[in-house]
């Protein structure tokens, strides 16, 4: 597995160049990639500082079997807030049409040529309170891409024209 956060300038890219999971830094590349093995990007969100970050990456970015099911079915990306709050600016409002419980970790996953059709903030590696493991969630977005990719794809496209019209909205001035 090629490491391609080892040298990043973020200190919280680096500190997930040792997971096992086959991490991309935010970029052409990464979505190039998943458009050559026909299968979503799973974003993840985050800053050094952040404390639920560290656990989603003790609990899942260390763990190899997530790693290998990231590798399977998914381009895994990872991105500093801190570096790039446009992305994290984007992602967050998308991610509000999926779950009113917005922070990080933000997890998101989108289409290879960017649209998001699902997103979450942290999700534990066993079920816990209601919220469903990682491991299934990973589970349930694959299978949907491949079974339902048509809706995956509309939902995607769905939230991207919401966003545009919300922007051209408070450009003009319009409520």
């Amino acid at each position: 597995m090629v490491n391609r956060l080892a040298a990043a300038v973020s200190p919280y890219l680096r500190q997930h160049a040792g997971n096992p999971v086959d991490w991309y830094p935010w970029g052409a590349e990464a979505f190039a990639e998943a458009r050559r093995r026909d299968v979503p990007v799973m974003v993840s969100v985050g800053y050094a500082t952040c404390h639920w970050c560290h656990v989603m990456a003790r609990e899942s970015f260390s763990d190899p079997d997530i790693g290998a099911l990231l590798a399977r079915g998914f381009v895994a990306v990872k991105v500093d807030r801190e570096e790039h709050p446009d992305v994290d600016a984007s992602l967050l409002a998308a991610a509000s049409a999926f779950t009113p419980d917005l922070g990080w970790p933000l997890t998101v996953f989108t289409t290879h040529d960017g649209a998001p059709f699902y997103a979450g903030t942290y999700w534990p590696p066993v079920p816990v309170a209601g919220r469903p493991a990682f491991r299934d969630v990973l589970d349930a977005v694959a299978q949907a891409w491949e079974q339902r990719r048509d809706q995956a794809v509309e939902t995607g496209d769905a939230i991207r024209a919401a966003l545009r019209d919300a922007a051209a909205g408070r450009r003009t001035g319009v409520p």
